[in-house]
């Protein structure tokens, strides 16, 4: 099962807790998110990464490009994946 979301999100500054809620509340629960900041790798609130991490769900941040392969090397995998992907 996959998803694909947009939350209203302009650059990896708009990552919040509140713009990650969405991802919390897709059933089946996804156990990980994968995250495309961009043309480079951003660093993430680690508040907002703890927060998806205790609601059980593991959060890969990478640039966009490579984070788009990721999802689709884990949909292949069967997981249960998200992507959250701000263009490049």
């Amino acid at each position: 099962s996959a998803h694909a979301v947009s939350p209203q999100v302009g650059s990896h500054r708009d990552i919040s807790h509140e713009s990650l809620s969405l991802f919390r509340l897709l059933e089946p629960q996804i156990e990980i998110l994968v995250l495309g900041t961009g043309d480079r790798v951003e660093r993430l609130h680690p508040a907002t990464l703890k927060q998806m991490r205790e609601c059980g769900i593991a959060v890969e941040v990478q640039d966009t490009a490579n984070a788009c392969a990721t999802f689709n090397f884990l949909m292949n995998e069967r997981r249960l994946v998200a992507a959250g992907l701000i263009p490049p």
